[in-house]
């Protein structure tokens, strides 16, 4: 397939361009001198192409991006003000792309919908690569809907359902920490693993996203898409490559295979929202109080779900993913807590804790608290960490995910089928707590969480 050389930016005057986009755009463009890209913004907004020019430059200096490959891409970029759901409007824009074009829909979800039903009606270059952000659908029959409508458009292979949690480095963490290490993946399994978390918990509060996010919360912002997605890389079977068929079929395979806890979304969910307090130095009212949120709509701000995995490797063990707003501890890791040694001899004392293993998911390290026999009394065993740091990566999040869109590459991006399937998990969650079969518990901001619930 021609790689695209054209990004269009639809909703090119947003905040997602300006804070996410741009500056990934930039430092991809300085990391990779060789590579051109035409930009065209678009927008509602109405600015000249100086002023857009601007714009650009202003955001690629919060990235430091520099080089010949910018500054051609700075003076090339124009600004088209258009209504991206008329097919007319969009059938201009994808003529002033040279060759397959880049069309990242930087959007409301119900606007990116409105567009992929204008683009029918437009004669799409072969090759075209079409990218958006989630949420895929509101459920699993929309997502299913959304999926058959954007195939009417292009082919899977060139469709970037983007999950910047994807980022390069921190899948080829993971499967470089599995798969290349023969003392690990022996023991990933229900032989050897008691039980697997994944936090995200975050200091920040609403900021300002009410808009979205009192219709989301954080089942659907960050369980049902992000930790769902890093579940099926910790615990899929090993793919034959790295290609996007391989790699999405094994993800795929897990996911299908993920269920609540016991079918029970009672016993196997928990939600609660934060009350006014202070975390990291700043000050937040009650959620229920933050501007232009309904208080009635019972949004949580902290979720936490047990899910497992029906197959011959997990079998019977809890996968337990959770993510909050206002949280006291900083948290962004994979917690794998081993099974207890079978036996310890008579005479050895002190720690006799299982292992743990924990895995950053930024900054990307990790580190197995494990028992040794102490510095002191050679009989007592005592408790040490093994750490070890897996570096960066050259690129940003989103930086991986533009470069994979250029190169034609949807090994990180998520599959359709995938997309159904995440909220096939999670729609019976949904619906409980719709109807209040599960309470909506409070804690304070800058607490780690209701007091009642269980420490993971």
């Amino acid at each position: 397939m021609t790689k695209p050389t054209t990004l269009i930016l639809l909703g090119g005057s947003g905040d997602l361009s300006a804070r996410l986009l741009m500056p990934a755009l930039g430092q991809l463009l300085t990391e990779r001198s060789d590579r051109r890209v035409t930009l065209i913004g678009v927008g509602s907004e109405k600015m000249s192409d100086e002023q857009w020019k601007d714009r650009v430059r202003q955001s690629f200096q919060t990235t430091e991006s520099t080089g010949k490959s910018v500054d051609s891409l700075v003076k090339e970029t124009m600004y088209v003000a258009a209504d991206v759901t008329d097919p007319d409007a969009l059938s201009e824009l994808l003529g002033r792309s040279s060759g397959a074009p880049a069309i990242y829909f930087a959007l409301p979800p119900q606007v990116t919908e409105k567009a992929c039903v204008a683009l029918e009606s437009v004669e799409i270059p072969p090759g075209t690569v079409l990218a958006m952000e989630k949420p895929f659908g509101l459920d699993a029959e929309s997502a299913r809907q959304l999926n058959e409508q954007l195939l009417r458009l292009v082919p899977e292979d060139q469709i970037h359902r983007v999950d910047h949690f994807l980022g390069r480095s921190t899948v080829l963490n993971l499967l470089g920490l599995r798969f290349a290490n023969r003392v690990f993946e022996p023991l990933w399994n229900r032989d050897h693993i008691d039980s697997v978390a994944v936090v995200y918990d975050e200091q920040l509060g609403l900021e300002g996203r009410a808009g979205y996010y009192d219709h989301a919360g954080a089942l659907v912002d960050m369980i049902q898409s992000h930790l769902l997605q890093v579940l099926s890389i910790f615990a899929m079977e090993a793919p034959y490559s790295t290609d996007a068929a391989d790699l999405r079929a094994a993800k795929s395979a897990v996911l299908r295979a993920t269920r609540v806890r016991d079918n029970d979304p009672l016993a196997s969910s928990r939600r609660a929202r934060y009350t006014e307090g202070t975390v990291a130095g700043r000050h937040f009212p009650s959620y229920a109080d933050e501007p232009d949120v309904d208080p009635e709509r019972g949004t949580e701000t902290l979720a936490q779900v047990t899910f497992e995995i029906d197959n011959w490797r997990w079998a019977g063990v809890p996968f337990t993913l959770r993510s909050g707003k206002a949280i006291g501890e900083r948290r962004r890791e994979i917690l794998v807590r081993f099974k207890p040694a079978p036996h310890i001899p008579v005479g050895l004392t002190g720690s006799s804790e299982p292992d743990v293993l924990r895995i950053s998911l930024g900054p990307d390290e990790m580190s197995l608290a494990m028992n040794v026999n102490g510095p002191g009394d050679p009989w007592e065993l005592d408790r040490t960490e093994l750490t070890a740091t897996f570096g960066e990566g050259q690129l940003k999040a989103y930086g991986e995910v533009l470069e994979s869109m250029l190169d034609g590459d949807p090994s990180l991006s998520v599959r359709g089928d995938a997309a159904e399937q995440m909220w096939r998990i999670v729609d019976p969650i949904i619906e409980a707590w719709r109807a209040d079969e599960v309470s909506l518990d409070e804690y304070e901001t800058g607490s780690n969480g209701p007091a009642s619930w269980p420490t993971i």
